[in-house]
């Protein structure tokens, strides 16, 4: 919990500038902000659950820097995990869909609803940390899988990429 009496207030509007609109200006800059935010989301959500060969499973779940990592017969093997996980992600993919249109409506509603909108993002966040967790998981299950010589290579070619990535 904050201390209230040490926050800041927002500026007062300008001169000729009514509250209500200043407030509505605002709002509108928040909704910007989160629809942009929300439309790269739905890029990437829209390209990993997309309808492919797999009926919504991910064309190329990706590790971050696990995945350049991993050998051929690693990504094989997570590749095999998550066709056996179809039916999870789409029920995942049902439940997203209606996350966001939690939110869309949430948006769209007069007088704004933050707390229904802030129920949407909640619910979205819970979503994609569900997603980190088993990409995680599955991560952790091939690296205890490894021979420790394997292990050691792993860990050589993902120092590699990390090295690479740091040098933009």
């Amino acid at each position: 919990m904050t201390d209230q009496t040490n926050q800041t207030l927002p500026p007062a509007p300008a001169a000729g500038t009514s509250r209500s609109a200043a407030s509505r200006r605002l709002k509108i800059a928040l909704v910007a902000s989160v629809a942009l935010n929300l439309a790269v989301a739905g890029l990437v959500l829209g390209a990993w659950l997309g309808n492919g060969p797999h009926m919504g499973m991910p064309r190329d779940m990706s590790f971050g820097p696990f995945s350049n990592a991993l050998n051929e017969a690693d990504r094989r093997a997570l590749r095999s995990e998550l066709i056996g996980r179809a039916g999870e992600f789409r029920a995942s993919r049902e439940a997203t869909r209606a996350e966001f249109a939690a939110l869309l409506a949430a948006l769209r509603t007069e007088p704004f609803d933050l707390a229904a909108m802030k129920a949407a993002l909640a619910a979205i966040e819970t979503r994609n940390a569900e997603r980190l967790k088993l990409g995680r998981s599955m991560i952790e299950t091939r690296l205890i899988e490894m021979s420790p010589a394997e292990r050691l290579a792993f860990a050589e070619r993902l120092e590699r990429g990390l090295r690479r990535e740091g040098k933009d």
